[in-house]
């Protein structure tokens, strides 16, 4: 599954790829309508309340999936594609509705162009990163961060290697090695809640988070690593390249690579990030 987050009217919304087609966390969804402080208790009631009025069907077209968490983690949740969410937002009284419908059914749309042309992804990729400030040079090393990361799972999988807890896991490790943090305490260490990780991440933490993942997918090729266990031992190698990497640059430069600032981070950290 591919988990992404997007935002509608500075409420982010947590989706995954499932079936082809983008699957939207629902209770993300029913808090963003209602802005309701206990969610989980209003979509129960929703639930029971579309029952009653004949929407059988709900149930099966409610998919449990795994997202992320505020933790790091990731945990099964329900989730709905486009048509359900549709019914579901037709039951909850909000102003922003309608406004929300429109824009749940040009996220759907996007998604089926980008089935059919793959740079339409990259390119809205690139686009959204420019509307939040990101200088086009750290654009790059993150674009270039996805492919690395995207040819590792890839090689991951063709491994052996499950998907979200066994990937989150080996993740962990390259991080472990190469910054001393595992990515939920690199995030708590940012003081990052939901947001991504290498969202805030300074150029050369991004170079670095390359160079252990790059490194990790060469060393499994190179030593065939089968199934989770070598690929463990993989990952702590690769993340282990970047880790002396940086130990040898900061000791150059006499500064640590890693930081507690972030892209929200005013006024150093902006700046940084945007190359001034």
């Amino acid at each position: 599954m591919y988990n992404k987050l997007i935002v509608f009217q500075d409420k982010q919304i947590r989706r995954t790829l499932h079936k082809g087609e983008w699957w939207f966390s629902v209770i993300d969804i029913v808090e963003m309508l209602t802005r309701n402080e206990r969610p989980r208790k209003y979509w129960s009631d929703l639930k029971k309340k579309l029952l009653s009025e004949g929407y059988e069907q709900l149930s099966e077209k409610i998919g449990q999936l795994k997202l992320p968490s505020s933790d790091g983690k990731s945990y099964v949740t329900d989730c709905a594609n486009t048509e359900t969410v549709f019914r579901i937002i037709q039951a909850i009284p909000s102003p922003k509705a309608e406004p929300f419908k429109r824009w749940l059914a040009k996220v759907g749309y996007e998604r089926v162009q980008e089935i059919e042309d793959p740079e339409l992804a990259t390119a809205r990729t690139r686009e959204l990163y420019r509307a939040k400030g990101y200088s086009e040079a750290w654009i790059e090393k993150r674009m270039r961060g996805i492919a690395v990361r995207a040819e590792l799972t890839e090689e991951w999988q063709q491994r052996g290697v499950g998907e979200a807890p066994e990937y989150a896991i080996l993740t962990a490790e390259i991080s472990k090695a190469a910054f001393g943090m595992t990515p939920t305490e690199y995030k708590a260490f940012k003081g990052l809640e939901r947001e991504n990780l290498r969202d805030h991440m300074t150029d050369l933490e991004l170079i670095f988070s390359m160079l252990g993942e790059a490194a990790t997918t060469e060393i499994a090729r190179k030593q065939d690593a089968q199934g989770f266990t070598e690929n463990k031992v993989a990952a702590r190698k690769g993340g282990g390249i970047a880790g002396e990497a940086r130990e040898k640059l900061e000791i150059e430069t006499g500064e640590n690579v890693f930081n507690a600032e972030n892209f929200f981070t005013e006024p150093e950290s902006r700046k940084r990030l945007k190359g001034k």
